[in-house]
């Protein structure tokens, strides 16, 4: 059994999360039991994964979408109510990191994502975006095609059906971020999501966007932390995850 604090402690300061301005706090959201010996990982904590971390005996709920997010009603009432009554009937804390496992140099979503791709060298490139160039040029197709074959969904092409030399990634919402992508000279950008304006925005800058869905692209940050706190503190990891086509 590892205590809570050291756990709490350890993540904190992997992730850096003094360092961000983010729209949520990041780290301890709920506080159970002290003494842990069970983490369940996935990528946002919604009723259903509540219900099956309290069947699979969880002491930690570990999230990358947690609560309080700002501007959000702060009355525990209602769906928040519920999620809050779970955790603290059940003893288990809740353990949330936004954009610091986003960003983070090995465990973060960018990082796992495009390895899980094998798009070779990627490197931060500015704010949250990641970058890499290819060893030869792959079609939009081809591109698109590893990109099913690695999430498990079919993704959303839109812009310029064009050869892929240089690519540029940044999962869950981050079509906002195409600009800055093309302005850096890649051409094709993997994300999660994608807005009305999207479609247009990738035409006239001329790349090629491929939407893969934010849940699918967030899916290994908190994979990948959960087994450093497993090893780390020799507890059991287990990785739930509830699907969403989104």
């Amino acid at each position: 059994m590892a205590h809570l604090n050291e756990i709490v402690e350890f993540c904190n300061a992997e992730l850096d999360i003094g360092a961000f301005d983010d729209y949520c706090p990041n780290g301890l959201q709920v506080e159970g039991r002290a003494e842990v010996g069970r983490v369940v990982s996935g990528v946002t904590a919604s009723q259903t994964l509540l219900d099956a971390a309290v069947t699979a005996g969880a002491d930690i709920v570990l999230v990358h979408h947690g609560y309080f997010w700002r501007n959000e009603p702060a009355p525990l009432v209602g769906i928040k109510g519920r999620r809050i009554r779970t955790l603290i009937g059940a003893g288990m804390s809740l353990l949330a990191y936004h954009l610091p496992l986003d960003a983070h140099q090995e465990l973060g979503n960018n990082r796992q994502l495009g390895d899980r791709l094998g798009l070779p060298g990627g490197a931060p490139v500015g704010d949250l975006v990641w970058g890499c160039e290819l060893p030869r040029p792959m079609t939009a197709d081809e591109l698109a095609g590893r990109v099913e074959s690695v999430l498990g969904r079919t993704p959303l092409l839109l812009g310029e059906r064009q050869s892929v030399r240089r690519v540029a990634w940044c999962t869950g919402a981050a079509q906002g971020y195409l600009a800055q992508a093309a302005a850096a000279g890649y051409d094709a950008f993997i994300s999660g999501e994608v807005s009305e304006q999207t479609l247009h925005e990738a035409a006239e800058l001329g790349l090629l966007y491929i939407a893969a869905g934010h849940h699918a692209t967030e899916r290994y940050g908190v994979q990948a932390l959960g087994e450093v706190i497993s090893t780390r503190f020799k507890v059991a990891h287990q990785f739930i995850d509830i699907a969403n086509p989104v």
